[in-house]
């Protein structure tokens, strides 16, 4: 079975979006600097790094055969139109499903976070889950499922925004490093998660 692997983008001082992020503005104030590492694509189909480092990080990434996103994420995407890359499903982690009809393959899942991920885990087989969204993100961290972090350090200090670790609560997660690779817009970081 694959893994579940958190993907994010982040500020040195921890934020994953700008301040006043929203359905208009999904990055926030200056926000967009935090995925300049991902090229000039606009959407998930046309992004192309420019350095051997990053291409290499979303190449491993791209292949994953499952997405788990946030409500707010999702929204703020539009569910990418219902196929985030390739046809793989998005799931969603609700407290009650849509009123209307997802577009795409998208799955709003009402039975809970471990659920969600398990579901997720089943649908992409031997192929890795994708995770995104800074709330969805705590919310599976508190409940120990992620297996992997992929972050994107990105040398900005924003001072306000979105915070991704924010509120984790007092259980102690321990990362192992298994890699790091350093791009001019990047440091990506791969940690093994370890629950204490």
């Amino acid at each position: 079975m694959g893994r579940l692997v958190l993907c994010m983008s982040m500020s040195l001082d921890g934020f994953i979006a700008g301040p006043g992020d929203n359905k208009d503005h999904p990055f926030g104030t200056k926000g967009r600097r935090l995925h300049g590492w991902l090229g000039d694509g606009g959407d998930v189909s046309g992004f192309r790094p420019g350095d051997e480092p990053s291409r290499a990080v979303f190449g491993e990434l791209m292949p994953a055969g499952a997405v788990i996103t946030g409500r707010r994420t999702g929204d703020f995407a539009g569910y990418w139109g219902g196929d985030h890359h390739d046809g793989v499903p998005i799931f969603v982690p609700a407290h009650q499903a849509s009123a209307g009809t997802p577009p795409g393959d998208v799955r709003f899942v009402t039975g809970g976070i471990e659920s969600c991920a398990g579901q997720a885990k089943a649908a992409a087989g031997d192929r890795d889950v994708m995770l995104h969204g800074a709330c969805t993100a705590r919310e599976c961290l508190r409940a120990r499922v992620p297996d992997v972090l992929e972050i994107q350090l990105v040398p900005v200090l924003s001072g306000q925004g979105r915070p991704l670790f924010d509120g984790l609560g007092p259980g102690h997660i321990e990362l192992e490093p298994v890699r790091t690779l350093e791009s001019p817009s990047a440091l990506h970081l791969r940690y093994e998660v370890r629950y204490a």
